[in-house]
């Protein structure tokens, strides 16, 4: 019998040693750590117990810039990739109001900004994910780097499943209904930024995690990245509520108030019929609340880009985009 430690036991009993004696990874212990996992040189048992004792201590920004640095290592760009203006991470779907934030990523596009969008659809129930939605709108989901590039210069928008480009991340990210509850990949995969895309918005579910996002980034050395509490945890700005952005430009912070712009009464949708969010774009269907919702969430998009400089300035820029919008079928987009 071998009773040598298994190489990747070290850093199970680093998180694990109790009170007294747990510390977060560093850096490098975190790259290494899911650079083990993303091999497959971790047993099963070891990352179930890795997760669950990064759950309970709470992940930190060390742990997730080093887990972003271990995944993007296994990406596999193809030669001459696009360059991409903003990498819009979407992995919280929707339950009480339609994906609002599809029609803004489509009407960047539209206006010449390169968006990448990617997900992953099903991981917790009774969520209306931006996959299924983009599909029965008559998009085309990529199914790999070469596609979604393709789509990019085509189109200035693609999406992509996160087990079309990090199969074994989705793994780990599907492994919510064994443990019953979410891990730190449920954080890190919002800042993997697949294509290096010059701006990033990370949206969170709850206000704790703009921190763990803001300094992740400062760690990462990202050269723009805005994070706020988006609905649902989705990058999507609620306009009848306050919204605080955190902003980090080449290693400076900065803050963003965003005042509501209609009245903060909504009542859940009851329906979330996706055929409306093309039926609004086109006009022949009104929604005040998705109207307002997108040309909000197109403001922050455009200041996290930093084509627009203030509040005032990003908001009208949205209205006027809104406003003259090309109303024809949504994925002649892509």
């Amino acid at each position: 019998m071998n009773d040598a430690p298994h190489p990747f036991a070290r850093f199970v009993a680093t998180l694990g040693r109790g009170k007294t004696l747990t510390r977060s990874l560093t850096i490098a212990e975190a790259e290494e750590a899911m650079a083990m996992i993303l091999a497959g040189d971790a047993r099963p048992e070891q990352v179930g117990a890795f997760l669950m004792l990064l759950r309970m201590k709470e992940e930190a920004p060390e742990e997730i810039a080093g887990f972003i640095r271990a995944a993007r290592a296994t990406f596999h760009l193809p030669a001459g990739a696009p360059r991409v203006d903003l990498d819009w991470p979407s992995y919280a779907g929707k339950k009480r109001q339609l994906p609002w934030h599809l029609l803004a990523a489509i009407l960047l596009a539209r206006d010449g900004r390169r968006v990448f969008m990617h997900g992953l659809d099903g991981h917790t129930k009774g969520r209306l994910y931006s996959g299924e939605a983009l599909e029965a709108l008559g998009f085309r989901v990529a199914r790999g780097f070469d596609e979604a590039a393709a789509q990019l210069v085509g189109g200035n928008f693609a999406y992509m499943q996160l087990h079309a480009f990090a199969p074994r991340m989705a793994e780990l990210m599907l492994l919510k209904p064994v443990l019953g509850l979410r891990s730190a990949v449920n954080t890190l995969v919002r800042g993997l930024n697949p294509f290096g895309a010059a701006a990033s918005m990370q949206s969170v579910f709850h206000p704790a995690y703009v921190a763990t996002h803001r300094d992740a980034s400062l760690l990462l050395g990202e050269p723009r990245v805005t994070v706020f509490r988006g609905d649902g945890g989705e990058n999507e700005r609620r306009p009848n509520k306050p919204c605080e952005t955190v902003s980090v430009v080449a290693g400076a912070v900065s803050e963003t108030r965003w005042p509501p712009t209609i009245d903060p009464r909504q009542s859940p949708d009851e329906d979330m019929d996706v055929r409306r969010l093309a039926a609004v774009w086109r006009g022949a269907a009104v929604d005040p609340f998705g109207e307002a919702t997108v040309i909000a969430t197109v403001a922050v998009a455009l200041h996290a880009m930093g084509a627009e400089p203030d509040v005032p300035q990003a908001e009208a820029r949205a209205r006027a985009l809104w406003a003259d919008r090309d109303r024809a079928h949504l994925a002649e987009v892509a």
